[in-house]
């Protein structure tokens, strides 16, 4: 049992909803990266994602966009990103690491994916929820697959995304990218009673989510929430000063909303 089936089901056993935060490795620069991890945990996220930069990021809205490029043009690779995450190991050893990507990233570093022990998971966000990293030829025990589930997505593939999930299923909340709005909760409530029926994975919410009002309805009718685009819209906002305690104030704030 690696920490994310750990860690999420601890929380399940003491009816805990997860909180979920992401960041750009690399965005502004990888020593920031670290020490936003570190703050994140301090101020009571669960689990990490990492977004790996990618040239043609098509899940993502413009905050996240912007985001891979700035980290980009830092020449941030998938190797420094899992130096980054040894020397998060160092202080933490506990807190499990999801990282997000596309397809092309891992499998040109499929060596280093199939050698680690260090991350938990890896969200591949363009191929079929139906496939697993295994039919990619990446078999590393350590790692979860987690698949993509929305609102468009039909009934049939639901259940057959949902059985072939491990660790957790993401929920997308909106039809469109990252950092959309305009939260449709009877819909998403819905959606997700109907993955519940195929899987006991923890179902947990992403996209769209801005506000503690926004996590507190969302996680009424999921396991916990992903949050993404406010928090690297804030980071970037204090990339020169690199003063980030208000992203931790944010963070607080959503984990008591969710609580």
């Amino acid at each position: 049992m690696n920490r994310l089936t750990r860690t999420l089901n601890n929380l399940k056993d003491n009816n805990q909803k997860a909180l979920v935060a992401y960041l750009v490795a690399g965005d502004p620069d990888l020593d920031s990266t670290l020490d936003l991890m570190h703050l994140f945990v301090e101020s009571g996220v669960d689990v990490i994602e990492i977004g790996v930069p990618f040239t043609d990021p098509i899940a993502e809205g413009p905050t996240i966009q912007k985001a891979h490029d700035r980290a980009l043009k830092n020449n941030i690779s998938l190797k420094m990103i899992f130096d980054l995450v040894v020397e998060f190991r160092k202080k933490n050893d506990q807190t499990p690491i999801v990282l997000m990507g596309y397809l092309n990233t891992f499998i040109s570093h499929i060596d280093l994916v199939e050698s680690t022990s260090i991350i938990d998971s890896i969200l591949v966000v363009d191929i079929p929820g139906e496939l697993s990293l295994k039919d990619y030829g990446i078999t590393n025990p350590n790692i979860n697959t987690i698949s993509l589930i929305s609102p468009t997505t039909t009934d049939d593939r639901v259940e057959l995304i949902a059985k072939n999930s491990t660790g957790f299923i993401y929920y997308v909340n909106l039809r469109g990218v990252t950092g959309s709005s305009n939260l449709n909760i009877d819909e998403i409530k819905n959606n997700i009673q109907k993955i519940k029926k195929h899987s006991d994975l923890p179902t947990l919410a992403g996209f769209g989510i801005k506000s503690a009002n926004d996590a507190k309805m969302l996680s009424a009718c999921s396991d916990g929430v992903i949050i993404g685009s406010s928090i690297v819209e804030m980071i970037n906002e204090s990339s020169n000063s690199k003063e980030f305690a208000r992203i931790g104030e944010y963070l607080k704030e959503i984990k008591q909303a969710i609580s």
